[in-house]
């Protein structure tokens, strides 16, 4: 992930109630869900949640995020029955440079991810959390299904740290 941990608020910081996306027209609020520059072009950027803007005494402004993780990035790696556009919503947080906001994107619900009509690039879903440091998810059991032309089989899922599911 791109910097570091969150500094201390220091003299001088102002809360700000939005921000908009240098080059564009897209305003960035508390609470929204952001795609941020990652520092090696080549790589897909991050998702994150804004928790927190703010600018200091020479106009700099920085976001406050938590980020979302990737199943590849968690501990137990991507599995069969991760959705292509699903993520973990982590206890990591962060401050960053406003700057490397790319743009904006929707994180919804698994349940209201699976009622969209059309999905677009900008729409993700999560159904995790995630402890980035201990590789625990919460909830560690979660229903999930598998749905072809025939039928649609529900499981219980059971998940384990290392990433082993259990049909229970």
């Amino acid at each position: 992930r791109p910097g570091v941990s969150a500094p201390k608020l220091k003299a001088g910081k102002k809360d700000l109630h939005s921000y908009t996306i240098r080059g564009t027209n897209k305003i960035v609020r508390v609470g929204d869900c952001v795609l941020m520059r990652p520092s090696d072009i080549g790589n897909p950027p991050y998702v994150a949640r804004v928790e927190k803007i703010e600018s200091d005494n020479r106009n700099n402004v920085k976001v406050r995020v938590r980020w979302y993780y990737l199943p590849e990035e968690s501990l137990g790696g991507r599995r069969q029955f991760h959705g292509a556009k699903e993520l973990f919503l982590s206890d990591h947080y962060d401050v960053q440079s406003a700057q490397t906001v790319e743009g904006k994107c929707i994180v919804h619900s698994f349940k209201n991810y699976t009622k969209l009509e059309n999905v677009g690039a900008e729409d993700y879903y999560w159904r995790f959390e995630y402890k980035a440091a201990t590789g625990a998810f919460t909830p560690d059991r979660v229903a999930v299904y598998c749905k072809c032309e025939m039928m649609i089989l529900w499981f219980n899922v059971r998940v384990a740290r290392i990433g082993i599911i259990l049909l229970v």
